[in-house]
C-alpha cells in the first residue's frame, strides 16, 4: 500500500490515473496533458507500473497504458473506517441543520 500511496501523492500522476479512469491512452497522448517533459512523464509513468496501478502494452512503437482500478482496493479498505467516521459526523451535521430550520418556523 505505501507504493500506491506514494504515487498517489504526486499531481501529475493524479492526473493520469484520471485520464486513464476514462480511456486507455498512449505515453505521447499522457505526456501532452501534462506541463513536463517526456523523461519526467516517463519517471512518473514507471512510479505508476511499479505501484501496480497501471499497466502497459505494445502497439507497435507506441506504448498503451490502462488503469488497474484492483491496485487501489487496499487503499480504500484503509479508508474506510475514516469515510464512516466522516459520514456519522456529516449525518450529525445535517440533522443539527434541519433541526435550526424547524426552530426558525
Amino acid at each position: 500500500m505505501d507504493a500506491v500511496l506514494h504515487a498517489l501523492a504526486d499531481e501529475s500522476r493524479r492526473t493520469v490515473l484520471r485520464i486513464l479512469r476514462d480511456h486507455e491512452a498512449s505515453a505521447g497522448e499522457l505526456a501532452e496533458a501534462l506541463p513536463i517533459a517526456r523523461p519526467g512523464v516517463s519517471r512518473h509513468l514507471r512510479v505508476l507500473r511499479e505501484a501496480g496501478l497501471v499497466d502497459v502494452r505494445r502497439d507497435a512503437q507506441r506504448r498503451i497504458y490502462t488503469l488497474r482500478p484492483e491496485a487501489l482496493v487496499e487503499v480504500d479498505e484503509w479508508l474506510g473506517p475514516y469515510r464512516q467516521l466522516w459520514e456519522g459526523r456529516l449525518g450529525a451535521l445535517h440533522t443539527e441543520i434541519a433541526r435550526g430550520k424547524k426552530a426558525r418556523r
